[in-house]
């Protein structure tokens, strides 16, 4: 029983490592050390509840830990620095690269939102999760749940607005 539970536990994670990390990094703002952390205490407390989950839902499970304890951790006051070896080089022009550059862009101004917001609009638009499923994971009722969403979401677009450079006419 107990090797049958580890099997199923270590194949879901397999599986679903990768987008649950990135679920976590863009509950977190983008830091991928806390989205780690994050990650890790949600495994934890999946494997202790793994027998009554693993038949149903294990990954709305881990959604719903991880959108609750980024909330909690966004309220701490301060993380420290983030001291880094070497400067990034700047961007080459190219697709793949704007679009990278488009996308952290996002998870900048992702970054800005207030930690309820922004889980919520990770889970509904990146996640692709429905409204009542959002409200389950951030423990709250689904209008509360729409009106955070709908929040973010403008918000998301003013700072969008704000950080586009107007053109320059040329002379």
């Amino acid at each position: 029983m107990g090797q049958v539970r580890t099997d199923d536990f270590d194949r879901f994670v397999a599986a679903r490592w990768s987008a649950l990390l990135h679920l976590a990094r863009l509950l977190t703002g983008g830091d991928r050390h806390r989205a780690e952390d994050l990650l890790q205490e949600a495994l934890v407390k999946l494997w202790f509840a793994w027998p009554k989950v693993s038949g149903q839902a294990p990954e709305a499970y881990v959604r719903k830990i991880l959108a609750r304890a980024a909330a909690r951790s966004a309220r701490r006051r301060w993380w420290g620095e983030h001291p880094v070896d070497q400067l990034p080089e700047p961007p080459e022009a190219g697709d793949a690269i704007a679009t990278v550059d488009e996308r952290t862009r996002l998870e900048a101004m992702l970054a800005l939102l207030p930690a309820r917001q922004r889980a919520a609009v990770v889970l509904r638009y990146y996640q692709d999760l429905p409204e009542r499923h959002v409200a389950e994971a951030l423990g709250c009722p689904v209008g509360t749940a729409r009106s955070l969403t709908a929040r973010g979401v403008a918000r998301l677009r003013h700072l969008l607005a704000e950080a586009v450079e107007p053109a320059v006419p040329v002379e």
